[in-house]
């Protein structure tokens, strides 16, 4: 799996970034509503909401604050309008962009990524344009300074729910499964008593492409920095190396 944990680490970058702005909170709090919605206020039985707490724990959300969400969206389940939307398109030279939306309003969230597209000197392409790219995995990551197991120990605990790759970088370790074996391996981890840096459903760039130009480098930073700050926007994949 070379090369993904460049990905891994921009990203745990930018989510610690989010979390400081207090975005990624109300990412996830949306993303409960939904998930309650369409499956019900039982993670056991909900495996989307079961995600979606996992996601919520790896980013440090209290477990009442979690509660809560919960609670509300079960409450106000019919009121809950959110849809998810994706965008595809590309960047500078090239680069392959990914941008995952949950909305209230989609022409406005349209709007909104497109400009944002467009002022990186970039444009909207159509649905599947640059997905074909990218890999969907579940990503795990463990900050190895919390970890207790030894580093065999925990890709054998890994391995044996169901991963299909182990990597140990400088200062994590990072377990790959099918999106299908996500929930599984992330409840054996936790299970093991294993705190999680990062535990998601996520896309990974097959290949990496590098910007010399200064210019492109420029208007490729402002077109994620636009979407990363747009409240609908859920997450941005893109296969620039960084």
């Amino acid at each position: 799996m070379s090369g993904h944990s460049k990905f891994a680490n921009i990203k745990h970058k930018k989510e610690k970034n989010d979390a400081a702005k207090g975005k990624i909170f109300t990412i996830i709090g949306r993303e409960i509503a939904v998930a309650v919605k369409e499956g019900g206020p039982d993670p056991a039985n909900n495996f989307k909401l079961a995600t979606v707490i996992a996601k919520a724990k790896a980013n440090n959300m209290p477990n009442d604050t979690i509660e809560r969400g919960i609670k509300k969206a079960a409450g106000d389940a019919g009121n809950v309008n959110y849809e998810f939307v994706t965008y595809e398109g590309y960047g500078p030279n090239g680069i392959a962009i990914i941008v995952d939306a949950l909305t209230d309003n989609k022409n406005r969230t349209a709007a909104n990524v497109r400009s944002a597209f467009t002022k990186g000197q970039g444009n909207v392409g159509t649905p599947g344009c640059v997905s074909f790219m990218f890999d969907k995995k579940g990503l795990i990551v463990i900050d190895k300074e919390e970890c207790e197991l030894e580093s065999d120990d925990l890709m054998m605990t890994a391995l044996d729910a169901g991963a299909e790759d182990f990597s140990e970088e400088e200062d994590c370790y990072e377990i790959y499964t099918a999106p299908d074996d996500f929930e599984p391996v992330r409840q054996a981890i936790e299970e093991a008593g294993i705190p999680m840096l990062s535990a998601e459903v996520t896309m990974l760039p097959q290949n990496y492409v590098e910007l010399t130009d200064e210019d492109a480098i420029k208007n490729l930073q402002r077109t994620l920095d636009l979407l990363n700050e747009d409240d609908d926007v859920q997450a941005v994949y893109h296969n620039w190396d960084e």
